[in-house]
């Protein structure tokens, strides 16, 4: 079987995965103004599929200092899910979920280490949704692992493990509001080579 990826997949199918984007941050900026009683607008997001190489640079760099939190998917499709924030987005939304000033001082401690994993999670969760109402596979997350560390160092352990098998990752890049506040969340799927197959095979496109 082919692999799914940035050089081959046809412009029908590339709408598909932007619907899935679009879906999947609505249903995101739902669950995040739920989360923070706040509320919440959202741009349109950029929906792309990438090289494992290029992903780095969407970044702003590989030695660039984001926060990670990655999810393992389960059920029908198989591979992970990671969300990314710089690190002034993750400090904001910790402020947020803390009922905190937006420009309050702190260091990643376990409590807001703790606060970020859920956020990841029903994040992740919200998008995981929208694919599994798209396409009526059963897809559930595993529990969340954060990393704050450098962009190269964060993306490498979905890629040494899928980039056997796959050389492409699906990119949404979002950006929520509230009020003059921005945050900026990048999610990046990477399916395995047949789970690309059966999300398109699902939808209907291959």
């Amino acid at each position: 079987m082919t692999g799914i990826g940035s050089n081959n997949i046809n412009s029908f199918q590339m709408d598909v995965l932007r619907e899935i984007g679009n879906i999947g941050a609505g249903n995101a900026a739902t669950a995040l103004a739920k989360m923070l009683d706040k509320k919440i607008d959202m741009s349109v997001p950029i929906t792309r599929v990438m090289k494992f190489s290029e992903v780095s640079d969407v970044l702003g760099g590989a030695e660039t200092k984001v926060v990670g939190i990655l999810l393992g998917m389960q059920g029908d499709i198989q591979g992970h899910i990671l969300f990314v924030l710089t690190i002034p987005s993750a400090k904001l939304l910790v402020n947020f979920l803390m009922g905190r000033e937006s420009d309050h001082m702190f260091d990643f401690d376990e409590m807001a280490c703790s606060a970020l994993k859920e956020i990841g999670n029903i994040l992740a969760a919200s998008y995981l949704g929208a694919l599994s109402t798209l396409t009526n596979l059963k897809i559930m997350p595993n529990v969340p692992g954060l990393a704050i560390d450098m962009a190269g160092a964060i993306i490498s352990v979905p890629a040494i493990e899928f980039s056997k098998n796959s050389d492409s990752v699906l990119y949404i890049e979002n950006e929520f509001t509230y009020g003059s506040e921005s945050v900026i969340g990048d999610f990046f799927l990477v399916p395995d080579q047949d789970s690309y197959y059966k999300l398109l095979e699902a939808l209907g496109v291959v």
